[in-house]
């Protein structure tokens, strides 16, 4: 069996220990590497190009937020995916993480058969959000005033099909590809096609961002 390639990163020592342990003993994940900062987390990032780095917020020195945007940013990493792991369910956590790049964000109560499948669902390229934070980020999004810098604008929606717009607000709305694919009446591999052209046309890095993207354009409203 192919196994997904994780590095732990996270500031307390037994914390990692107990989480290569958990992740080890599933026949499909292997721990590849572990580290206590934010700046270690790149460097294995750039080393291992591991499928998913399970990544902490509050870290001495450089943040798992910021060191997010900065594996996000490598070059070559664009198949390494950030599933955030916090004890903390702030607001400006989930969106900073997911603005970063992070393909999910799980608190650290999440029972260890959800962070394994959590694991799985981010490593293959899906968005996963903490059912518990899920509404008020999407009420973060949508309340925004204007649009950040990597937003989608006027003219990038003329760039964007109507059946990709269909795909995006979809995408948007916690959507799976299968879901996708029968509400269009499509295929599961066109779904796939068109979220490839959207991260492609969207300079997104991942599912997540395009969730992000939905709302910030303004292509999903409060109430629908």
């Amino acid at each position: 069996m192919n196994r997904r390639r994780i590095v732990v990163a996270d500031d307390e020592r037994l914390l990692r220990a107990a989480f290569r342990l958990l992740i080890d003993s599933s026949p499909d994940l292997v721990t590849v590497g572990e580290a206590g900062t934010g700046e270690e987390a790149v460097a294995l990032a750039a080393e291992l190009r591991p499928d998913v780095v399970l990544m902490d917020v509050r870290m001495p020195g450089m943040t798992g937020i910021e060191a997010t945007r900065r594996i996000c940013e490598l070059p070559g990493a664009e198949q390494v995916r950030i599933l955030v792991l916090t004890t903390f369910d702030l607001d400006e956590y989930v969106y900073g993480a997911l603005r970063a790049g992070a393909g999910g964000f799980l608190l650290k109560d999440t029972p260890a058969a959800d962070l394994l499948a959590a694991l799985r669902v981010v490593a293959d390229g899906q968005a996963l959000i903490a059912p518990s934070v899920t509404t008020r980020l999407i009420a973060e999004l949508a309340r925004r005033p204007s649009p950040g810098p990597a937003a989608l604008t006027a003219p990038d929606l003329l760039g964007i099909s109507e059946r990709e717009r269909e795909v995006l607000l979809l995408v948007g709305r916690g959507r799976t590809n299968d879901e996708i694919a029968q509400a269009l009446g499509i295929s599961r591999v066109t779904v796939k096609t068109h979220i490839r052209r959207l991260l492609a046309k969207l300079d997104a890095h991942d599912r997540a961002q395009l969730v992000v993207i939905a709302y910030e354009s303004g292509l999903i409203t409060p109430g629908r």
